[in-house]
């Protein structure tokens, strides 16, 4: 799902490098939780969307911590 996100646009989750790492702030997973969920409502396949439900609660869990960092690691 996140493949499909414009690199350049204007969220936080496009930007999230699938072949290195990205890191994320707390300031940073509030607003990719914000994404996640709008793209939960249009996601129709139910795999895709446990996963992102399960993004979701990571970047919630981030957001809600002060001094916590959400890190993806690529390929």
């Amino acid at each position: 799902m996140l493949s499909t996100l414009d690199p350049h646009g204007p969220g936080k989750l496009g930007g999230v490098d699938p072949y290195g790492d990205t890191l994320f702030n707390e300031q940073e997973a509030h607003v990719a939780r914000q994404e996640v969920a709008a793209l939960t409502e249009g996601c129709g396949d139910p795999q895709r969307k446990a996963a992102l439900l399960d993004l979701g609660e990571l970047l919630e869990a981030c957001a809600a911590t002060p001094g916590s960092y959400l890190w993806f690691m690529g390929d």
